[in-house]
């Protein structure tokens, strides 16, 4: 008979302001750390978020105007940013199999092992963190994250229209 996990301990009581300090922290320990860890691989912030996509992709290989899409970029500032990774050897590009004219990016493994071996040791612990949440709260999470990220991107597009008409 398997032992029953111990209950999980009590969540501290929390106000929005605090949620949202909380918040802001956790984002700038994420942007200082992603510069890190960019910087140990050779590459750029922007150009680990692409690579970031492609991984997250898997075998359903991204075009280069859905990077473009994913980052607010040019279609001419993804091309830079592939030849970069191309460079880096990060990505090769693929010819899309229903559409010539466009191209496919897929992930060199040799470079997905080693973004993997930097990033399981942080995920793993994530992961571990995560453990101690119940199902329930792991949905209130999740749910959470998928609406604050659709708020930023959305406000980020408001910024960039506003940025746009003013000019």
């Amino acid at each position: 008979m398997t032992p029953e996990p111990p209950p999980p301990s009590p969540r501290p009581a929390a106000t929005p302001a605090e949620a949202l300090s909380a918040m802001d922290d956790l984002i700038a320990a994420s942007m200082i750390g992603q510069q890190e860890m960019a910087q140990r691989l050779g590459l750029n912030v922007t150009d680990l978020t692409c690579f970031g996509y492609v991984l997250q992709a898997g075998e359903d290989l991204l075009t280069a105007g859905d990077l473009a899409a994913h980052v607010q970029v040019t279609t001419g500032a993804v091309t830079g940013i592939l030849n970069r990774l191309e460079r880096a050897g990060y990505v090769t590009r693929r010819a899309d199999p229903q559409d010539r004219r466009r191209v496919r990016v897929a992930a060199v493994p040799s470079a997905v092992a080693r973004v993997y071996a930097l990033y399981e040791p942080h995920y793993a612990r994530l992961n571990a963190l995560f453990a101690e949440y119940s199902v329930e709260e792991i949905a209130v999470l999740t749910d959470w994250f998928t609406r604050a990220t659709a708020l930023a991107n959305a406000y980020r597009e408001e910024l960039r229209l506003s940025h746009d008409r003013s000019e």
